[in-house]
């Protein structure tokens, strides 16, 4: 008979508070320096990758960022 093994997180549950501070520090500022890149750059001198790979980052950050934050506080996602 296979003993049935519980989920455990790969990440600690102590560090979710501070995971998702961080995530999400790091998430807003890339998301405020691409409106900046946006607001302040010529249509003409503009970048689709780095408009692309900016947006890609902040996504990135905020979504995991948003996962520890739920975690953190009791919504088990």
């Amino acid at each position: 008979a296979k003993s049935a093994k519980s989920i455990s997180s790969p990440v600690p549950d102590a560090w979710y508070p501070t995971l998702a501070v961080f995530m999400l520090t790091i998430g807003l500022v890339v998301t405020a320096s691409f409106f900046i890149y946006e607001a302040t750059s010529l249509r003409k001198n503009r970048c689709l990758a780095k408009e692309l790979t900016t947006g890609a980052v902040a996504s990135v950050f905020l979504g995991f960022g948003s996962l520890f934050l739920l975690l953190a506080s009791g919504v088990y996602v």
